[in-house]
């Protein structure tokens, strides 16, 4: 038993790809400035043991993941730049309230925060490289099954 967080992380990424709305999709939060058009930045927030869905052998995982959209905010036309990131927003938030298991890598998307985090969305400025950066942090929070042996 064992978290497979490469695999979690490498089908986040993929996943987001397959959107269609960013210009590139990163498994790490980006120190350099990304060039124009909408792009996505993916990182392991934190993870802890979670026992509404851990039994007697085996304890499961939530492990939140930050998914970052970030458009320049000075991108024209300027009355666009809500919107456009809002679409990003709700693509992303309606896939993963489908039937969200990474091809069964994890066991769901926490959508209504049972076992703490719910998928949210915040919006805010960041300026990178001289740059001024819309950006929406995703939090998703996601449930792994039986990640650590209980061993008495």
């Amino acid at each position: 038993m064992s978290l497979d967080a490469t695999g979690i992380l490498d089908a986040i990424v993929s996943h987001a790809m397959t959107l269609g709305v960013f210009e590139t999709v990163n498994a790490h939060e980006v120190v350099n400035a990304p060039g124009y058009g909408l792009h996505a930045e993916v990182w392991a927030d934190s993870i802890a043991p979670v026992a509404i869905v851990s039994g007697l052998a085996a304890t499961s995982a939530l492990v939140v993941w930050n998914v970052r959209i970030r458009g320049n905010a000075d991108a024209q036309p300027r009355d666009l730049v809500d919107p456009n990131m809002m679409a990003a927003v709700d693509a992303l938030m309606n896939a993963y309230s489908g039937d969200f298991t990474l091809d069964g890598l994890v066991r769901n998307v926490d959508l209504l925060g049972q076992a703490g985090a719910a998928l949210s969305a915040r919006a805010g400025y960041l300026s990178q490289g001289g740059v001024v950066y819309r950006i929406y942090d995703v939090v998703l929070p996601l449930i792994v099954s039986d990640v650590w042996e209980q061993v008495p």
